[in-house]
């Protein structure tokens, strides 16, 4: 797979965690004829389906989902191969038919895909992950980020300083290619006509939704989920077990952290996590056409998005 060959339609909806992203998105791919790919880089993993809220199988049987599941939890899948997998997907979906559709709030993966980046494609190093990760222990993230800025200076814009996996992500490259990671992640315009809606509401109702949608999940099972993790031997410095709420639970079922410090300190940081989507947001918008989730016209937003389908499909007959 060279990269997509078709002028195809996208339709991009994204926004905060617990915004309301999935009900919508499945109700717009019923009305256009939309399949969905998911954009969540965290409900590419197996087994892990309450606390990375993964749409349910009734919202899968509604229409076709595509990037859930794609591998267990202790194995790697890059940004350079969910990109792929994004703009396989894209084409295919298109060429028969149908509309794709790209739902989720992990801005990087919509980013890569909206600027078109051409991203490195070395291969994990672990042994080399382990050093570096003892160098920000040892030294601290800091430290880290100057010894990327001596191998990458003009990576400072685009490595974001407090990620140490990013700061690691982009050394490893550096060191394993011989070649500066920020001049390997170019950039083209992508071969998509794209129609990008994002969603929003205020940020202390959106805070007070997350932490009812944490409460659900415990009572979902999701102490039951990261258990059974544990006990199949995922360990929890996996990079998998670091998402919302898996960290805290393995806490509480490994050091004793109390259940509610446990569910109290997933709420804290999910609201940190819905503060840095809004910086990536505003840092990376292409032209979104942001609503108000509270009192969205739905059914005006969904004849839109019919009437610019027509248009694009008017346009590719004319290819």
């Amino acid at each position: 797979m060279t990269g997509p060959t078709v002028n195809a339609a996208l339709i991009v909806l994204t926004g905060p965690t617990a915004v309301g992203k999935t009900d919508l998105a499945i109700r717009l791919g019923e009305t256009v004829g939309g399949e969905i790919i998911s954009a969540d880089s965290r409900q590419i993993y197996k087994l892990m389906d309450i606390g990375t809220a993964k749409p349910t199988p009734e919202q899968r049987a509604r229409l076709p989902h595509h990037l859930l599941d794609v591998v267990y939890p202790d194995q790697h899948l890059s940004l350079a191969q969910v990109k792929r997998l994004i703009d396989a997907a894209i084409e295919a979906i298109w060429a028969r038919g149908h509309v794709p559709m790209l739902v989720g709030g992990t801005g990087q993966y919509i980013t890569a895909v909206l600027e078109g980046w051409s991203i490195p494609e070395a291969a994990p190093d672990l042994a080399l992950r382990a050093e570096l990760e003892g160098f920000a222990a040892e030294h601290g993230i800091e430290a880290l980020f100057q010894r990327l800025l001596e191998h990458d200076p003009d990576a400072e814009s685009i490595v974001d300083r407090r990620n140490p996996r990013r700061i690691i992500r982009a050394l490893e490259v550096c060191l394993v290619t011989g070649q500066p990671f920020s001049a390997q992640r170019r950039k083209s315009p992508p071969p998509y006509r794209v129609l990008a809606h994002g969603l929003t509401i205020d940020r202390e109702r959106l805070y007070a939704a997350a932490d009812r949608r944490v409460d659900q999940m415990i009572e979902a099972g999701f102490v039951d989920e990261v258990r059974a993790l544990l006990e199949a031997g995922y360990d929890r410095s996996l990079p998998s077990m670091s998402g919302l709420g898996y960290a805290q639970l393995a806490g509480h079922l490994l050091d004793g952290l109390p259940l509610d410090q446990a569910i109290a300190d997933t709420k804290s940081a999910t609201h940190d996590f819905i503060r840095r989507q809004y910086t990536w947001f505003r840092g990376h918008d292409h032209g979104f056409l942001w609503h108000n989730r509270e009192d969205l016209d739905e059914a005006a937003l969904f004849e839109s998005a019919q009437r610019w389908l027509a248009q694009q499909r008017a346009l590719r007959q004319g290819d």
